[in-house]
């Protein structure tokens, strides 16, 4: 039983963010078929942005009306709209209309909308649906979520998205005026079948909410009320006072081993988690992915799908490391949130060094690039599963607020990054086939 239930949380875990994080490493090939080409980006940062407004209803429902939320349905609702848009995705994702005298690709974007609202409002629904069961099911979870995004990116890399190569462009024989362009080579597999395993994925999700849904309550430290009275409802940040307090005359964190959860945290340290939650999830969803191209196409195709899928790794395999390796210290989770948000500042440095970044041409500058994005996404997304352990032990309302708290960071990152990637251009493509840099 202890084994199926890993199992079932951690793909329940999986339709978090995996319709998402799809739609984003299916960008190389969208971009060629589309009329918005290399827009899309910004388009798609706008719309799962508007997306967030669903988050924000479910958290003002559980503060206005406090458990009246009946989580289970609104979880079911968002699992099926997920794979009812991916399966429409697969059949009108190229399908265009005239809007403002130019074709756009509308049915593209309504499809993406929705996909985003299930993603976004994943946040303040599944996590606090995991409250149900003991905590060492949590890390599970997040092992799901992380493979939503490794799943849609090995899927990417078996269909040879973004892959290139270099071809003459000029007229007569190659001379050395000859003009190289970079040409994307055919897929092994359409858009339309990459849809298609995103929704039967979605389908997985939802199949193992069900089946957790249906166990017995006999499964060792799980609860039968998921959604708590009105009266416990809270924002996490207060303390819980005697009740929650574990330690005879100790003080917040006081003597506590590294594997045991105390809820009774100060208001200090509250602060300290909340702000940490925002700052990991705008670094990891919103400043650093808008500038991953930039950081890692001059060292070549296979740098750049290299980072990607090894970053994609990261992040589960970091929730594994978390499972069985817990450290729920507020003073080393800071540190390696630090650690994280230097290799985040060396990938940004080389974004902003775009199309000449440090080292490029040499083994060192490629292995360094996919070291650093390997470690900033697996330091960060352990700091996320921790967090996420110790909000547990305050409550449901606390992991409410982490995913809002979550998601305001999300937006903060997309938000900063928009102006500065579309508008002011303060990253520079690189062409790997004719940018030449000084030696």
């Amino acid at each position: 039983m202890t084994l199926l239930v890993h199992l079932l949380s951690c793909v329940f875990g999986l339709g978090s963010w995996v319709a998402v994080n799809g739609v984003w490493v299916e960008l190389p090939l969208l971009v060629t078929s589309l009329p918005e080409g290399w827009l899309l980006p910004s388009y798609l940062t706008l719309i799962i942005q508007l997306a967030n407004l669903g988050p924000l209803l479910v958290t003002l429902l559980h503060r206005l009306t406090p458990g009246r939320l009946h989580e289970p349905a609104v979880i079911s609702c968002l699992l099926c709209l997920g794979v009812t848009s991916c399966i429409l995705l697969a059949f009108f994702w190229d399908r265009t209309t005239v809007v403002g005298g130019g074709p756009h690709s509308t049915a593209f974007f309504v499809l993406t909308f929705f996909l985003s609202l299930v993603d976004c409002t994943s946040s303040v629904t599944f996590l606090p649906f995991m409250m149900q069961l003991p905590e060492e099911y949590v890390s599970s979870f997040f092992v799901g979520e992380g493979l939503s995004g490794f799943l849609p990116a090995a899927a990417a890399l078996a269909q040879s998205v973004g892959f290139t190569k270099c071809v003459n462009s000029s007229s007569g024989n190659m001379t050395e005026h000859s003009i190289m362009q970079t040409e994307y080579l055919p897929p092994s597999f359409s858009t339309e079948v990459f849809f298609f395993l995103l929704a039967a994925m979605m389908c997985l999700s939802l199949a193992a909410f069900i089946a957790l849904n249906k166990l017995p309550r006999t499964v060792p430290g799980s609860t039968e009320n998921l959604v708590p009275d009105a009266g416990s409802i809270s924002s996490g940040l207060e303390n819980p006072g005697a009740e929650g307090a574990t330690g005879g005359g100790n003080g917040p964190g006081e003597g506590e081993a590294p594997g045991k959860v105390n809820p009774d945290l100060s208001l200090q340290q509250l602060i300290f988690i909340y702000v940490t939650v925002v700052w990991v999830n705008g670094a990891t969803n919103g400043l650093l992915p808008a500038v991953q191209t930039f950081s890692c196409k001059p060292y070549g195709d296979l740098t750049y799908h290299l980072s990607t899928a090894l970053a994609a790794v990261a992040n589960p395999a970091a929730c594994t490391v978390a499972m069985f390796f817990p450290n729920r210290s507020l003073l080393f989770l800071g540190l390696l949130t630090a650690l994280g948000s230097g290799f985040g500042g060396y990938n940004m440095a080389m974004a902003a060094m775009s199309p000449c970044p440090l080292m490029q041409g040499s083994a060192a500058g490629e292995t360094i690039i996919v070291l650093s994005w390997l470690l900033f996404t697996g330091t960060l997304s352990y700091v996320k599963v921790m967090v996420g352990v110790i909000l547990r032990a305050r409550g449901h309302s606390a992991l409410v607020w982490c995913g809002a708290a979550g998601q305001v960071g999300s937006l903060i990152g997309s938000v900063t990054m928009f102006p500065l990637v579309n508008v002011y251009k303060l990253f520079t493509s690189a062409d790997f086939c004719s940018t030449s840099c000084p030696s």
